[in-house]
């Protein structure tokens, strides 16, 4: 029997007893009422132990998931942190990155550009040259040669106009290579006097 149900018993007694008239008092056998109590006093010792380590382990178990709590709580501000720095970084590099590229893209084709002009300028040069060249020598000995100057001419404007088709097409965002040009070179055949 448990304690419990020994005091339940002693309770029984009480309240089974006989009263002794005119005294408020109640006449019990003491033989039974001490054998109850030293079953309660054999008991008591293994009830008071498990309630001890009942409550120990509740202390220990409450005390153990307050460590793991902290522990899971700093991992997670450690993770937190890390992923906010991560994204930041990520998203840092990559306007940078964005803005070295576009900066690229910008110097290319500002090159390019320089680049057109400077051919244009260049054939433009070599046109004028063969213009002089052709009202120089025109005559009536060099009347072949005006044929000459007036393909080299052509030809040259040709590349010209080919060169500032590539020059308006860079400058629409297109991305052209040099590589890609059908310029001829003047054909200067054996000009006879």
């Amino acid at each position: 029997m448990t304690v419990l149900d020994l005091l339940d018993e002693i309770e029984d007694i009480v309240e089974t007893a006989p009263s002794v008239p005119l005294t408020g008092k109640i006449m019990v056998d003491s033989g039974e009422l001490l054998e109850i109590v030293k079953d309660i006093r054999l008991g008591l010792p293994d009830d008071v132990q498990q309630a001890k380590w009942v409550k120990d382990e509740k202390g220990r178990i409450l005390s153990e998931a307050k460590t793991e709590y902290e522990k899971i709580i700093v991992e997670a501000k450690k993770q937190a942190d890390f992923l906010v720095e991560s994204h930041d970084i990520t998203i840092k590099a990559q306007k940078h990155a964005d803005a070295i590229n576009d900066a690229a893209m910008e110097y290319s084709k500002l090159l390019k550009m320089k680049t057109y002009d400077y051919l244009d300028k260049m054939l433009f040069e070599m046109q004028g040259r063969m213009d002089e060249m052709n009202l120089k020598y025109f005559g009536e000995m060099y009347s072949n040669l005006e044929k000459t100057f007036e393909n080299i001419s052509q030809v040259l404007q040709g590349n010209r106009d080919e060169l500032k088709d590539m020059a308006f097409r860079t400058q629409s965002g297109e991305d052209v290579s040099i590589d890609e040009t059908h310029m001829t070179e003047p054909d200067m055949g054996k000009v006879e006097e």
